[in-house]
């Protein structure tokens, strides 16, 4: 069962919402930050990226750095950027993007479920990824970016959220970087509130949809303040939990993770092109490829568009060897453009759906050589990999659009 629970969260006064909220702090490169951070002051993520207080090539891992990200936040909570809701309550998060809605419960989620296997993984992280947000959220003792989490949907949880969006005003309704509606209702109704508490209680599987790295740090910095005397020992503290956003698996798209590597591993493109036909049909096309079922690709390389379908007896009944990402991983990337290991080697890269294919051609004309696009994995292929306790590829999943860092605050401080 899952242990969900309302909260009073910290939030943007409604007047400074536009400003405040911004995109994830990992969708930037340090010098994207300092730009964004120039032109609006008052975009959360200068606390999210602190570094940006500080000269350029300041180590933006100094401890120094994390305690402006705390000094700054405590700020803006006592002069009214922020605001804290006088009670516990679940907030309702809608964003939409390009005439396509979703919607999420924000809410806290336990760190206990997330080590006893309720709310599972389908990505593993790297240490040095999770030291940052650990450095961040234990020293600001908050948790400013939600976890994006998906679970099967439930009609009960379903009828209350329509409910509360058809009849209640929303709190915020504002147009967001990347022209992404995003409105919040609060959930003041304490029937309700309990209502949903109750029925994620009968609720036994959680997906970590995007976040990772992030669960995983809220993690070890509630584990963390547990042996300092916090957490378990004394009753459920705040720290016990971390900030999400959980939405029902009916209303989520993944949009598909491209790859671009450097060069062809010492081969013409005649040799290329012979290698890959005896795993897959190969057919030039006109024009751009965006694979329309499983086992499809395209490929563009030396200005021209391949469309790619694998033989049969290379598809496999399994959860994870069945993935599109690992048909490529497996049957061109590692043996013929040697690309053993996606995480480390420096020859390949991943772009985001969201950038169009038109990305992919201005990467192989420009810094790479040859790029694939993919057809999505599914949100039905991810709960399958999580629920056999697999791990997909890296880069494997995509979400759009992004949940944006500072529209709720959760305070790790004190009692639950």
């Amino acid at each position: 069962m899952a242990d969900i629970r309302p909260f009073k969260a910290y939030r943007p006064a409604p007047e400074k919402v536009e400003k405040i909220a911004a995109l994830p702090y990992d969708v930037y490169n340090r010098q994207e930050a300092r730009e964004v951070v120039a032109k609006n002051p008052d975009s959360f993520l200068a606390i999210d990226r602190p570094e940006t207080f500080f000269e350029p090539g300041h180590d933006m891992y100094a401890k120094e750095v994390y305690e402006r990200a705390a000094k700054e936040l405590r700020a803006k909570m006592e002069n009214g950027d922020f605001i804290q809701d006088k009670e516990n309550s679940y907030y309702i998060y809608e964003l939409t993007f390009k005439g396509r809605s979703q919607t999420g419960i924000v809410a806290l989620s336990s760190i206990d479920d997330y080590l006893n296997g309720v709310i599972k993984k389908h990505e593993n992280t790297r240490e040095e990824k999770e030291k940052d947000r650990i450095d961040h959220v234990y020293t600001c003792k908050a948790q400013t970016g939600p976890i994006f989490l998906c679970y099967r949907e439930n009609k009960t949880i379903s009828e209350i959220v329509s409910r509360v969006k058809s009849v209640d005003e929303p709190i915020y309704d504002f147009v967001s970087e990347g022209d992404v509606r995003n409105r919040v209702w609060l959930m003041e109704d304490e029937d309700e509130n309990n209502m949903i508490s109750r029925v994620f209680t009968t609720i036994n599987d959680i997906y970590i949809a995007d976040g990772h790295h992030r669960c995983a740090s809220a993690v070890k910095v509630g584990l963390k303040m547990r042996q300092e005397g916090e957490g378990t020992l004394k009753g459920k503290q705040q720290s016990d939990y971390f900030l999400s956003v959980l939405f029902p698996d009916s209303e989520l798209m993944i949009m598909d993770y491209n790859r671009v590597v450097k060069d062809l591993n010492g081969l013409t493109i005649e040799q290329f092109l012979s290698k890959i036909k005896e795993k897959f049909d190969v057919k030039e096309e006109d024009g751009q490829v965006k694979p329309e079922k499983k086992a499809e690709f395209g490929m563009y390389l030396d200005k021209k568009w391949y469309r790619l379908t694998a033989h049969k007896d290379i598809l496999k009944d399994d959860a994870v060897e069945g993935l599109d990402v690992s048909i490529l991983q497996n049957e061109i990337l590692s043996p013929v453009l040697g690309i053993g290991d996606p995480r480390t080697d420096k020859r390949i890269d991943f772009v985001g759906g969201i950038r169009g294919l038109s990305e992919l051609e201005k990467r192989a004309d420009s810094d790479m050589c040859v790029a694939f696009s993919m057809y999505p994995t599914s949100i039905s292929e991810l709960f399958e990999v999580a629920d056999a306790k697999r791990l997909m590829p890296p880069k494997s999943t995509w979400f759009e659009p992004k949940l944006l860092s500072g529209l709720f605050i959760h305070d790790i401080c004190g009692k639950i």
